[in-house]
């Protein structure tokens, strides 16, 4: 195996992995519950931004916010879940 190739190789590929994290990171998923929640994530699935509509309050079910704060975060996990996916499915490696 030629070793200049396979160094070249590894070269583009790293070259190729470092922009799809800048990719990654430079876009954004909305994950939502009934509405009155909405959680904003980058495509590495870090939180940028979380509203809550007053009408989501009540102090008497406080309960109630919270499964919509977990409704609203997995929505969000899965589709930065699904960015990432979609951005290495061309690479060819393994766990990617």
């Amino acid at each position: 195996m030629d070793m200049k190739k396979l160094m070249k190789q590894m070269q583009q590929a790293q070259s190729a992995a470092a922009k799809i994290q800048e990719n990654l990171a430079a876009q954004s998923v909305e994950g939502t519950a009934s509405g009155l929640v909405t959680v904003t994530m980058n495509g590495h699935g870090k939180v940028t931004a979380l509203k809550i509509k007053p009408e989501a309050v009540d102090p008497d079910d406080v309960e109630a916010l919270e499964d919509l704060l977990l409704v609203a975060l997995q929505d969000a996990s899965a589709q930065a879940d699904a960015l990432q996916q979609d951005a290495t499915r061309g690479l060819g490696i393994p766990g990617f």
